[in-house]
Order: structure tokens, then sequence, then C-alpha cells
């Protein structure tokens, strides 16, 4: 299997370069043949890594020490979903996944692109052979995953005990099929640059892969946010991390890109600027693999380091020269062909959306960044904590919410201060109910009365939009029900949007009342001794001890009462793993968690000592659940808008229909 494995990878790296190199010569030359079989070479690529990545698997589950990448991830105590999971674990496991998810996403593109617009699917193919000879380069000469120790050792160094966990068995490859996924639209657009066809076709391609690689990425986020809150045992879910930071970048540009792309298809607007938004999403996806896999920034996310980041820096380099090379010759072919009427409209309203967006990316760019600059410029590495991007990122996401809100109620081209005032009265009312109602209720911190208010005004225009686009179907004869199914099902791309716009809403509410309003307290307890918090109060019952083959736990047992009733009993649980993981970390906490939809009970086992004594960390997280609930919104908005449409004529008409009326409405 080792063998099968490596002969795989250097052919699917061989066949990548014929692959780039057919597509070229073959619509160069209109030598169709050519381009067909650069078609098929990039299906072979996909089943070679296929069968490479399937052989590194055999050999981790199997426990193959003689390999390198097997004894530094794994180990004979591991559970087998973690010698699974241990394939992205590593340097070589993870590229190796990087360039199987990247030639499943060029294998969907042949085939569903196969005899459609000749001109410029070849050089989409080109683009993205080219990303795959990059990455199968470095694991085929640099980074390979099946290389051979000297010696077979009789046991791994294990996995990293803080992997072990069921989101990180989801989590990594999720963000990977939004990192990966940027490159197909990254694709589109540089097809476009190199074939001079740069209408709208490369943005009605690329916008649904736009929208899956976005998707992946914000539930990646979440993933890896629920995996720090419960795993890295500090109480917290997101702390600007370098490698945070890293996913969160492409989202942010990812986002706008989307967002812009509308005003492209409908207004023939912004195509300079949408070209340039996806290079820079895709230059910031490369950059956050470079992060998390060169090492050249600690983070407690950063599981693999090497000596791959001056190969990535040269390919980040390459692509942005290029890259804006091929933008600028075509500059004169991205003149738009429409100009904005008035700054109070929908255009204008994207346009801010995007400058916020693209200067929240630049402002976590450059926080994130600054260690190495620092470094390189005094010899002092100084770190830039959460406090730079929270006086930076929150003013700027309030905005954001407010032009969300926006958006769907302003009308295009120029909006009139009647219209303003019909469309808006009823969200900003409602928004500023909310502010009295939680200044009644003491509310006193300015950012949440702020936050909450505008969470509240997003709300109602987007109860506003969807209440509607009912009654006008309504007007049909239809029922209710009927027609508020009917009208999210045939306008699945406007409406997904608002179900989207909604998740977001519960996700800054649980955002702003953990960030907020967190109540946090810690004791050292005797058997029997009591801590309060708010209304909860913690009995210590003692402690318990085991061992397992993998490590030594500790865990403390205690009796929760609230409002001085018994509630429930919790266990928080520290381990001391006896196989340190390949970063050298061999402890783990295991926090108790009692949660609902009001707030999170958050206890860590702090610390034990010989006497019997505990030290206990509680703390009160409100609404966190909303976070988790909003992602699960978003993911259901997200796939409305990506799902296929099959559209009779008379319907379509239809909803061109209900979309008149609604904006006639809106223009009134």
């Amino acid at each position: 299997m080792v063998e099968t494995g490596s002969i795989s990878i250097f052919l699917a790296f061989v066949i990548s370069i014929y692959v780039l190199a057919a597509s070229v010569y073959g619509v160069k030359t209109r030598k169709w043949d050519f381009v067909r079989s650069a078609e098929n070479g990039a299906i072979a690529v996909f089943f070679l890594l296929l069968i490479a990545t399937i052989a590194l698997v055999h050999s981790l589950i199997n426990l193959d020490f003689s390999l390198k990448y097997v004894a530094l991830n794994t180990s004979t105590d591991l559970a087998t979903i973690y010698r699974f999971t241990s394939l992205w674990a590593g340097q070589a496991g993870s590229l190796l996944l990087w360039c199987l998810v990247l030639s499943i996403y060029t294998a969907i593109v042949v085939l569903q692109s196969r005899n459609r617009d000749r001109e410029l699917m070849p050089y989409v193919l080109a683009t993205l052979a080219t990303v795959s000879i990059f990455f199968i380069g470095v694991i085929t000469f640099v980074e390979s995953p099946f290389e051979k120790l000297p010696f077979t050792p009789l046991e791994g160094r294990g996995l990293n005990p803080i992997l072990q966990n069921a989101y990180m068995a989801i989590h990594p490859i999720t963000l990977y099929f939004g990192y990966v996924g940027v490159t197909v639209p990254f694709a589109f657009g540089m097809g476009a640059l190199l074939s001079g066809k740069l209408g709208d076709a490369w943005i009605r391609y690329s916008r649904k892969w736009a929208l899956f690689a976005w998707t992946f990425l914000s539930v990646g986020l979440l993933l890896g946010a629920r995996w720090a809150y419960l795993e890295l045992g500090w109480g917290g879910y997101w702390a600007w991390d370098p490698v945070e930071n890293a996913a969160f970048m492409p989202w942010l540009a990812a986002t706008a890109f989307i967002h812009s792309v509308m005003i492209q298809e409908k207004k023939g607007m912004l195509k300079k600027w949408n070209m340039s938004l996806i290079i820079i999403t895709f230059f910031l996806s490369i950059f956050g693999t470079f992060i998390t896999r060169s090492g050249i920034i600690s983070s407690v996310h950063s599981f693999a380091q090497s000596d791959i980041g001056p190969l990535f820096l040269a390919f980040i380099a390459f692509i942005l020269l290029f890259s804006f090379a091929m933008f600028l010759y075509r500059m004169k072919d991205l003149e738009t062909e429409n100009r904005f009427d008035s700054i109070l409209s929908r255009e204008s309203a994207f346009i801010f959306n995007n400058l916020l967006f693209l200067g929240a990316a630049f402002a976590v760019f450059l926080g994130t960044i600054f260690p190495i600059l620092s470094e390189a410029l005094t010899g002092d590495k100084i770190l830039v904590g959460p406090p730079y991007f929270n006086r930076v990122n929150v003013p700027i996401a309030l905005v954001l919410i407010l032009l969300m809100g926006v958006g769907p109620l302003i009308s295009w081209r120029k909006a009139s201060l009647k219209n303003l005032a019909r469309n808006f009265l009823s969200p900003v009312l409602l928004g500023i109910l909310t502010v009295i109602i939680l200044l009644a209720l003491g509310m006193r911190d300015v950012v949440a009365l702020i936050s909450f208010a505008l969470c509240a005004f997003v709300t109602g225009t987007v109860f506003t939009e969807f209440f509607r686009g009912t009654r006008v179907r309504m007007k049909r004869g239809e029922n209710f029900l009927s027609a508020f199914l009917r009208l999210v099902s045939r306008n699945k791309r406007r409406y997904g949007g608002y179900i989207v716009h909604i998740g977001v809403v519960l996700i800054v509410i649980g955002v702003t009342a953990s960030s907020v309003f967190v109540t946090e307290k810690q004791a050292t307890l005797n058997k029997g001794e009591s801590m309060e918090l708010r209304n909860y109060s913690l009995r210590f019952d003692g402690i318990e001890q085991y061992t397992t083959d993998a490590k030594n736990a500790t865990i403390a047992h205690l009796t929760l009462f609230e409002g001085g009733k018994e509630v429930d009993t919790i266990a928080p649980e520290k381990n001391i793993y006896k196989y340190e993981g390949n970063r050298e970390i061999n402890q783990e906490t295991e926090v108790a968690l009692r949660s609902t939809f009001k707030d999170d009970l958050y206890i860590i086992l702090s610390g034990f000592n010989p006497d019997g004594t505990v030290t206990i960390r509680a703390m009160i997280n409100p609404l966190v659940n909303w976070i988790w609930a909003g992602g699960i919104v978003l993911l259901l908005g997200a796939i409305v808008t990506m799902w296929p449409s099959g559209k009779k004529r008379s319907e379509q008409a239809f909803v061109r229909y209900t979309v008149r009326e609604q904006d006639a409405t809106l223009n009134a």
C-alpha cells in the first residue's frame, strides 16, 4: 500500500502538468481533443489521489510505524476513529487531503462543464491544474506522507490530546472544503481574464461555487468555535488566534464577493471590483493554509510545523503577481456599463457593505502578520491581542449589521425620502422599542444595547420582506402557508439569503450576550465545601482518579444546586496523556457543561492537590446556544439558496411578477 500511495502521488503530479499543458494548447490551437484529454486527465488525478489517501488511511488504521507520518501522529492506544482523523493532524497528511479535495472540485467542474463555453473552460481547468501542481509537488518532493523511517519503532508518539475530540473529526475537513472551494471561483475569474470573456458568464458559473465554499467556511468556523469552547477549557470560543483569523479572513472576503456579484448580475456594475475581490479571497485562502501549515505563527490550533514556508510564500507571490498582471492587462475590458444614480440606493448599500468587509479583513490580516513584521524589523516578536481586534472590528460589525437590515428594503437606483420613511418605519420602531425594554430591565452597556437594537432592526426588515412577498402571492388565491412556502421555494436565492441573515442575527445576539454579560468565579474547595455563583451552588463531593492505556485522569465530583434545590451532578476532568502528541502537549481538560437556551454553566477543574482540595473555576455564559442555533439557521439558509431550481416558465413569470410588485411597493 505504501508503494502504491507514493506512485499514485507521483503520477498525479505528472498528469496535472499534462492537464495544464493540454488544456492551454487545445484552446490556443482549437484542437478540442486535447482539451477533452486534459479533462480526462483531471478525473484521473482525482482517482490517483483517492488511491493515495486510502493507502495512507490504511497505514494509519493499521499502525504502520515504519512510516514517519504514522509514527508521529498515532499510537497503539488510539481509538480507530482518531487513527482516521490523524490523516489531517500533521503536515503531509493535511496537504494530501488538500490535494484530494481540490481534485474532487476539479472533477466536478469538468463533469458539469463539458461541451460548455469552450473558450472559457480550458483556462479554468488550466488554473485549477496550476494550483494542483503546486500542492501535489509539495507532497511529492518535500513533505511526502509515505516517507519511511530508517527503523520501525514499537510505539508512535500519539495524537495531540486536544485533537481527540468529536468536533475535530469534522471541523478541519469542513474548513478544508471551504478553503479549497475558493479555488473554483478564482479559477473562473482567471479563466475570464485569460480568455478575454469578461461578461457575466464567469460570475454565473462561479456564484454557487463561492456560496458553497462560503458555507463550508462558515460551518467550519462555528465547529471550530464549538471545539475551542468544549476542549480548551478557558470558557470562550473565539480568541482571535492566528489560525482562527486565517479562516476568518477568506470568509470576510468571500462574503463581500457573494454580495457584490449581485450588482454585476443585475446592473452590469463592479466588474473590476468583483475580479479583485475573488483574487483577494483566493490569496487569503492560500495565506490561511500557509499560516496553519508553516508554523511561522504560534497558535494553539496550528498542529503542523515544517520548512515549507518559503515555498508557500513563493506560490503566494506568483498568485498575486500573475493575477493582478492579468487584471491590469484586461482593465479596459472590465469597464462598467452603468453608474450609480444615488448614494441612497441598494447599490450603494452593497458597496459600503463590501468596503467594510474588506476593511475588516485587512484589519485582521494586519493584526495577524504584525508579530512577523515586528520580528523582521526589530528582532522582537510583538503579539497583537484581542483588545486590538475587538476595538477595530466591533464598530465595523455593528455598521455591517445595520447595512444587513438596510439592504433588503432600500430600492435599486435611487430611494426617495418618502420611500425610506415608509419601508423603515416599522423596523426602526422595533429597534427603538428593544432599547427601551432593555433599559427598563437594567441593561446599561452601550455596545450591547446598540447590538441588540440593530439585531431587532434586521429581524424587522427580514420579516417585512417575507410578509410582503407572501401577501403578493395570497392575492393569487393561495393560503398563507402555501404562499409562504412557494415564495421561498420559487425564489430561493433571495429568501434563502434572508434566512442566512436571521442566522447571523442569532449568532450576533449570542456573541454579544456571552461576551458582555459573563459571570465568573474561582475557588479552592475542601470536600463538602460549596461555592456560589448567582443562583447556582456547587458542592465538592470528592475526587476520583483512574488510569487507562492512554492517560491518567482526575475527576472532581460536584453536586449542583439551583435556587437551593439539587438539580444535577457534574464532573469536570483533567487528563495527563502518556503519549505526548505531536505538539508535545500531554495535558487536556474536559469541562463540565450544563447548557440551556438561556445560559451555560461552564465548570473547569483548574487544579487538584495532594491534600484532596481542588480549584474550581465556574462561569455563567449567557445565550451561548444562540450561536450554535444561529449556525444551524445559517446553514439552512445557505442550503435553500443553493438548492437546484426546477421552475416552470409560468412560475418563473409569476416570480418576476412577485418581485416587481415588491419593488413597486418599496419605491412607492
